[in-house]
């Protein structure tokens, strides 16, 4: 080789060094921006909801005032103009590209506090991808990124805040990046979501917030247990359906029989306040830690939770209040897997949390996040009975899902791409005219 070689190679290894270093700082650079942006406000507005939930159990009270709550959420999102945006705005813009809103953080900010507050039944994870998602999407509009740069932006942020809210950031980093398209694992976004997420992560808690976490222990691995587990697994997929399915359809009937935004919220919040009435119990409202954290550590729960807990979600966010739906997706697996699983031989905290891990599956599409989050929620000693579960779950789930916009690049029972979107109805159909062949 000729000096002039040498010299060539060197500069062409230096250049890609630089190339390199560049794009490392470029992502620390979002990280670490998005991590303390989405780290500060995700703990506001978590030390918030847990403000306004400790104060409606004070004063129980303030449940009659959900219809006036549901008036001012409409009012609130009209007057910032961000009527009509939410998570799955958020995905499309991971996956397509286009521009987010600021104003949809403090409208989603105050009216998941006003639904909390009042006793509206729903999460905090929604609020959480939409303002993570918005907060990461005006930090690279920031820094000047191009539209690819920017959809890695958003799921930055999506990461970050999740993790602010729950303290598992290594399921929010992939469940940020894997929840827009599945089968898609968008790997360069994964470095800048893991570390946007643990900065976030020591924000909330330098600044109090404490992780959520469940104490259980795992049985002994067997193989009798594993098909036990997978029997569970199987009928919390077939849950989801059924959880995914009462919220879009509780939603559509209410747009469709009651157009207006401002009647349709105010009849909700009047229905729930019928609902906790005649249940006698405040369990369902809110979103319901305390059910679930009994169900896992106490093996402790009132056999139709899960039903009543769906009922109750599906008229909070179908009338236009404000949260999310996968705490309520723990809630119902939760509960649903303390009830069932000791009829099926497994320890019925255990097969809460299995329940748990596999609704969340089944309802998000997410089978490596989910055991993620499992092991950050419970530890790692029931690994394998999570990742089966998580594997059932998310076969019996079908095609459907939380969000609309989420693709589903592959069919789920034969190695076929489809590309289609959750919930669309002609996704049964590709489906059922696809599979066969495989199945002989």
């Amino acid at each position: 080789m000729t000096w002039d070689n040498i010299k060539q190679d060197l500069r062409s290894r230096w250049g890609l060094t630089l190339l390199y270093a560049r794009a490392l700082g470029k992502w620390l650079l979002l990280a670490t921006a998005a991590g303390t942006s989405c780290g500060l406000v995700g703990t506001a507005f978590h030390m918030a909801v847990e403000a306004v939930t400790e104060l409606r159990g004070e004063f129980s009270w303030l449940l009659y005032l959900l219809p006036l709550a549901g008036l001012a959420i409409v009012g609130l999102y009209k007057l910032l103009g961000t009527e009509g945006q939410g998570t799955n705005d958020i995905f499309d813009q991971v996956r397509l590209g286009g521009r987010i809103s600021l104003l949809l953080v403090p409208a989603i900010f105050l009216g998941t506090v006003i639904t909390h507050l009042c006793g509206g039944s729903a999460g905090r994870e929604g609020a959480a991808l939409q303002m993570g998602g918005a907060l990461g999407y005006r930090v690279g509009r920031l820094f000047g990124f191009d539209e690819r740069d920017l959809r890695i932006a958003t799921t930055t942020g999506m990461a970050a805040f999740f993790t602010a809210l729950f303290g598992t950031p290594l399921a929010a980093a992939v469940f940020s990046i894997a929840v827009v398209s599945v089968d898609s694992f968008y790997h360069a976004a994964f470095f800048p979501s893991l570390i946007g997420a643990l900065e976030a992560y020591g924000i909330s808690r330098l600044l109090g917030v404490v992780p959520t976490s469940f104490a259980v222990e795992a049985p002994a691995l067997s193989t009798a247990l594993l098909i036990r587990a997978g029997a569970l697994a199987g009928l919390c997929g077939m849950l989801s359906v059924v959880f995914c399915g009462a919220i879009r359809l509780t939603e559509h009937q209410l747009q469709r029989r009651i157009p207006n935004p401002w009647l349709r919220a105010f009849t909700g919040g009047c229905v729930v306040i019928l609902l906790t009435w005649l249940c006698g119990t405040t369990d369902y409202n809110g979103a319901g830690m305390a059910v679930i954290a009994a169900a896992v550590e106490e093996g402790s729960v009132r056999p139709a939770a899960f039903v009543l807990k769906i009922l109750f979600t599906a008229v909070t966010l179908g009338a236009g209040f404000k949260g999310g739906e996968v705490v309520p997706s723990f809630f119902v697996g939760a509960a649903f897997g303390c009830a069932v699983g000791p009829l099926l031989g497994l320890p019925a905290g255990f097969a809460a949390a299995l329940g748990l891990a596999s609704v969340f599956c089944g309802a998000t599409n997410c089978p490596l996040a989910a055991i993620a989050l499992a092991i950050e929620l419970f530890g790692s000693g029931g690994l394998l009975y999570f990742a089966l579960a998580c594997c059932v779950s998310y076969v019996l789930s079908g095609y459907g899902g939380l969000y609309s916009s989420q693709t589903i690049l592959h069919s789920k029972l034969k190695g076929r791409y489809i590309n289609v979107h959750a919930n669309a109805q002609a996704v049964e159909r590709t489906a059922a005219a696809q599979e066969p062949a495989s199945i002989t």
